[in-house]
């Protein structure tokens, strides 16, 4: 009993202790360094699935652009090396975690050795032609480049289809509607929602007068 009152080392059950050891030999052996069990916040828990971005070394830069412009969007954790790498050293920014418009994303600074192309683009549906700009004028402001049909591209090379409602909703229409819609998509960079819409009802726009084609079609004069 002597022993036991002398003793101030607080009392853990053995099945406890069994499962921290567990716990301590699965995130050694299993998870990366950088998604180690000292490096994940308390209580956060993992998704099943999650958009994995290879970035330079911009990565952070990025994840605040992105919570900065788009609604439900966030940087939640960002995680260190631990020692160096290919493309880094020990205490650089080595991976982000953060969500666009409410999807998981985690940024990987892995150097210069691939770079983004169309082949993944996030697909952003907007409501008003106000939301429209909003969005495409944030990232081409922001360094990015605008392309064709509602797709432009961020300055760090990713791409992003902003996409109103109104044609998405055309296009589903089917038929005549959605032909005169997809001609008048055609012609644009940045879509605009009253030429969309007037086109599937069959309408001249007033932007674009007959005879004067604009855009992916229109043909230079000599």
């Amino acid at each position: 009993m002597a022993n036991v009152r002398a003793s101030k080392v607080p009392f853990v059950p053995k099945g406890l202790r069994y499962l921290e050891s567990l716990q301590s030999r699965v995130a050694t052996h299993f998870l990366p360094p950088w998604l180690s069990s000292s490096n994940l916040p308390m209580n956060k828990p993992i998704p099943k699935n999650t958009i994995c971005l290879w970035f330079n070394k911009d990565a952070l830069d990025a994840a605040r652009f992105y919570a900065a412009t788009f609604p439900d969007s966030k940087v939640t954790a960002v995680h260190k090396a631990p020692s160096d790498y290919p493309s880094g050293k020990a205490g650089d920014v080595l991976t982000v975690d953060f969500t666009v418009l409410g999807i998981p994303c985690l940024g990987l600074n892995g150097g210069p050795d691939f770079s983004h192309s169309e082949a993944f683009s996030f697909q952003v549906a907007t409501d008003t032609q106000e939301e429209t700009d909003r969005y495409w004028n944030a990232i081409i402001g922001n360094g990015g480049q605008e392309s064709y049909c509602g797709w432009c591209k961020d300055r760090w090379g990713l791409s992003w289809q902003i996409t109103p409602r109104a044609l998405s909703s055309a296009m589903a229409a089917g038929g005549a509607e959605a032909k005169r819609a997809f001609e008048a998509m055609m012609e644009m960079r940045k879509i605009d929602i009253a030429t969309i819409e007037a086109a599937r009802r069959g309408k001249k726009s007033p932007a674009k007068p007959a005879g004067k084609k604009k855009g992916l079609r229109a043909k230079k004069k000599n």
